[in-house]
């Protein structure tokens, strides 16, 4: 079962780590995921359809 649970986990290009949801904008419905490290981020923009990837999150 946890190989299940890793294989849907978004993980960071650069360290491995999964990608932590916790700035999202429920009432946009923008989902933001980070890693916890801050080398990595992954926007979802549903009105534009598309997703916003972004090197060292400041």
């Amino acid at each position: 079962m946890r190989f299940l649970k890793n294989l849907f986990a978004e993980h960071c290009p650069k360290c491995n780590k999964v990608l932590e949801t916790h700035r999202s904008n429920t009432l946009k419905a923008i989902v933001i995921k980070s890693c916890p490290d801050q080398h990595y981020q992954k926007e979802f923009h549903p009105a534009f359809e598309t997703y916003i990837e972004s090197d060292r999150v400041s």
